[in-house]
């Protein structure tokens, strides 16, 4: 186990684990605001660290950054190193914790052998990526050649900036991607994906005589990133709500008057609000229905989504409602529009090879419903096949479709130079074999293959688990373990 002599600030709440310095430069991370497309706090603060460190630094034109360290004296021949890491981070919090995203910083905490946050996401996707590189750009014991740190912007919401990353912002040809999140696996290949949005128009109509309002939500569900966990069978709160609301109106008469599910295009949802108006006739007998409909979700759901919520309350009428066509339309999209796993994949055991997330469905201004959804696999075909699925169950309804230019995947090599580097540390390290796996989840990977002809890549990090979600949270011991493997590989890069 390598430490490195740090100073620990007096109120370090991590500083005291171990290793000192990638927790402390966690913590501080923890303090600045950075949420995808709006990095410019940290991108500051990256600047400013590599001026304070006399480090060169440059930055693109749409905020990447790239800190280089120079090789150590005699260690000029070895192969340039390239580390990556993602500013931004998700932003998502719990309904009843008061937070602002643009200017308060991250609570963290420790809690049993894990460092979470207090009510919200923790950001160690990819805030313990950043952390190690600023470590390893100020530890003066490190017997390395010249190591390039490279800081992407915008991952989670688009790869905004793996997209725009020019073939020459840095040097080398071998590059340890720092945002995987399974201690123990070495990935080496990862899955494409792309977005297709529908945006449906709606006509208000008056609130009939005679009725009552009520607010629907369903809570508690546990999310989830919408590559690495949309195997696991969570709930999505966008297609539980949908399926209350169309079981619903088959037995009574509603209108719709809002509905709100979901947040974040990577992430599976969490929560869905809705208001509907009923009879006053038919008030009680419509609650005493979505109770019986929370049963059935229970039933259905067990232990795999034990605080699962589901509660309806009187509140004040709405002015206007959707027309009952629209209405239709609309829950007849969302019961259309498939989620989770497509396809397991041919070549590599327990790999999700094709999968879509209904990510979110919200009434927005000017009479506008829109509904986002995000596909995957590692196969290019079988992504664009996805997303034509969800595209002709939005068409069906009336809306109009639109496809993000996405991201490519990354084919694995086996051969790898790196990979083979990487696997023989690990052993020597940890007296086992690692597990070589490719990711259904998105890396930037995939576009920097794309760029860089020849490049030779590999991605490992600690344990994560529940990344998108305020239950996030990163286990100790393995971000040593991480930080170990990592300077031995950068101490290992072979004469070029």
């Amino acid at each position: 186990m390598r430490q490195i002599s740090t100073i620990i600030p007096s109120m370090s709440i991590l500083g005291q684990l171990n290793p000192a310095s990638l927790w402390i430069y966690f913590e501080e991370i923890c303090s600045i605001p950075r949420l995808s497309k709006n990095e410019g706090k940290i991108r500051k603060y990256l600047l400013e660290f590599a001026k304070k460190n006399n480090l060169e630094s440059k930055e693109d034109e749409v905020g990447n950054i790239l800190i280089t360290k120079p090789a150590t004296k005699g260690m000029e021949n070895r192969k340039t190193i390239v580390l990556q890491s993602h500013m931004d981070m998700v932003g998502e919090k719990n309904a009843d914790y008061p937070h602002d995203w643009d200017t308060d910083p991250i609570k963290p905490k420790i809690k049993g052998g894990w460092v979470t946050a207090t009510g919200t996401t923790l950001g160690a996707d990819d805030g313990i990526g950043i952390a190690s590189q600023l470590a390893i750009l100020t530890d003066k014991n490190l017997k390395a050649g010249i190591i390039e740190c490279l800081f992407t912007v915008d991952e989670e919401s688009g790869m905004t900036g793996a997209i725009n990353l020019k073939s020459d912002f840095f040097t080398g040809k071998t590059l340890l991607n720092l945002d995987s999140e399974d201690e123990g696996i070495l990935f080496i290949g990862c899955a494409g994906g792309m977005d297709t949005i529908g945006t449906m128009k709606y006509q208000s109509v008056p609130v009939p005589a005679g009725s009552s309002a009520l607010e629907i939500s369903v809570t508690g569900l546990h999310g989830g990133h919408s590559g690495d966990e949309i195997h696991k069978g969570y709930g999505n709160a966008v297609k539980i709500m949908n399926r209350l609301l169309l079981n619903l109106s088959n037995t009574f008469k509603i209108s719709l008057a809002y509905f709100d599910g979901g947040n974040l295009r990577n992430a599976i949802p969490r929560e869905a609000f809705s208001t509907i108006v009923v009879s006053q006739a038919e008030t009680d007998s419509v609650k005493s229905w979505i109770n019986t409909f929370f049963s059935t979700q229970i039933d259905e759901y067990g232990e795999l989504e034990k605080d699962i919520k589901i509660a309806a309350w009187e509140r004040d009428l709405p002015a206007y409602v959707i027309d009952d066509e629209s209405r239709e339309k609309f829950l007849n999209a969302l019961t259309c529009c498939p989620h989770g796993v497509l396809g397991w994949s041919k070549d590599m055991e327990d790999l999700v090879e094709t999968s879509t997330n209904l990510a979110s469905a919200k009434f927005s201004e000017n009479n506008t419903i829109e509904i986002i959804t995000t596909q995957r696999s590692s196969v290019e075909s079988a992504k664009n096949e996805a997303g034509a699925m969800v595209e002709s169950c939005l068409k069906l309804a009336g809306a109009e479709v639109v496809h993000s230019d996405g991201y490519p995947g990354w084919k694995p090599n086996l051969t790898s130079e790196i990979l083979k580097i990487t696997r023989k540390s690990y052993v020597t390290l940890f007296g086992k074999e690692p597990s070589i796996r490719a990711i259904h989840a998105g890396l930037e990977c995939g576009l920097v293959y794309e760029k860089i002809k020849g490049i030779d890549m590999i991605s490992f990090g600690p344990t994560i688990k529940g990344a998108h979600t305020p239950e996030e949270m990163i286990e100790i011991k393995t971000a040593q373990m991480f930080w170990d493997l990592l300077i031995d590989v950068v101490q290992k890069m072979p004469v070029q």
